[in-house]
């Protein structure tokens, strides 16, 4: 900030909910990229896909329309999947199947979302899957769930870093699975390995945004941006508990000037593109389907309970979600282990 270096800044709006009172300082930082058009805003909360529609996601779309009076954002994006747990602010954003139901839900929340904020609308990545066969349909997916609110994609590199790893792809076999055509930001950011008993010879990528960025993410970027002609934004991620030391904060400040450079080499030629809907976004009553919402539960509460990934595989065997359009049978036995792990630190 002190170098003028920083050109736009994201903010996740809705992740202030413990704060009463925002700083004086913080507003007039938002206020200032605002003014400029340079301020995108991030949700993390909304649990885009539960089958049924919560009170606090009627909460979280006020909260954005009365924010966006007061802020002028460029655009709002959300993240993909839905929250485990049962409090609201306390859950893992975990995948869905790939479903009529879903992407109808889907297709509802993002229209709400839109009318809350008048603004571009746009869906991240997911860096969790449990299946081989779920990363391979996750771009045709997204590409079919933004169409009605002809919306955009962030496409974070370090969650297709971890699908790279987790499920031994290939980039150029992956990347060409996505519409990089609807990709208008682009996200960096670093992650930790997580030793696999399910699975001793291999060590699973997690998205948890607390230490550098790995060389190979900066590789992808340099591989990814000519591919997004409609490229807007790249935003470097961390989070604060990441950057304690002397050391880690002089790596994020590294880490900036690295993607700083990459971008301002890149040939990438930008061609600007609006991403608001092409036909009206009307709604009526909310889209449920509560056989779904009973399934999340259900599915929460074994990832949450669960004494270890044996027992998990148990119990998701004698679930709802057997034989389903969930197709659990093909969950990858590790993937099963680390959603474990994820439901139980955020349960915590």
């Amino acid at each position: 900030m002190e170098e003028s270096r920083v050109e736009a800044i994201e903010w996740s709006f809705d992740a202030l909910y413990k704060v009463k009172q925002v700083p004086d300082w913080f507003r007039e930082l938002l206020t200032a990229f605002s003014d400029e058009n340079r301020l995108i805003g991030h949700g993390v909360f909304f649990s885009l896909f539960s089958g049924k529609w919560l009170p606090e996601q009627q909460a979280w779309l006020d909260h954005l329309k009365h924010t966006s009076t007061e802020f002028s954002f460029d655009h709002i994006t959300e993240h993909f999947g839905f929250m485990t747990g049962k409090d609201f602010h306390h859950g893992a954003p975990l995948n869905i199947p790939y479903s009529a139901a879903t992407l109808s839900i889907g297709r509802d929340r993002l229209k709400r979302i839109y009318n809350a904020c008048g603004r571009p609308v746009g869906l991240e990545n997911l860096a969790f899957s449990y299946s081989l066969d779920e990363v391979k349909r996750h771009g045709a997916f997204l590409d079919q769930l933004l169409a009605p609110v002809n919306g955009f994609i962030i496409l974070d590199l370090h969650n297709l870093y971890c699908q790279l790893r987790n499920f031994d792809l290939a980039f150029d076999d992956l990347i060409s699975l996505y519409p990089l055509d609807k990709v208008r930001e682009i996200h960096i950011s670093g992650g930790s390995w997580d030793d696999s008993a399910a699975s001793p010879d291999r060590s699973i990528r997690r998205d948890t945004h607390d230490e550098a960025v790995p060389p190979e993410v900066f590789q992808l970027l340099e591989w990814t941006l000519p591919k997004c002609p409609h490229l807007k934004y790249v935003v470097l991620e961390q989070l604060g508990n990441g950057l304690v030391s002397q050391e880690s904060k002089a790596a994020f400040y590294n880490d900036f000037l690295h993607m700083q450079e990459i971008v301002s080499q890149s040939n990438n030629k930008y061609s600007d593109n609006s991403f608001l809907p092409l036909l009206p976004t009307t709604t009526g009553p909310a889209v449920e389907d509560l056989a779904l919402y009973q399934q999340q539960l259900e599915l929460s509460a074994i990832l949450e309970t669960a004494a270890s990934y044996d027992s998990a595989m148990h119990l998701l065997a004698q679930s709802s979600l057997a034989n389903s359009d969930w197709r659990i049978e093909q969950w990858e036995p590790y993937m099963i282990e680390t959603a474990v792990k994820i439901a139980g630190k955020w349960k915590k």
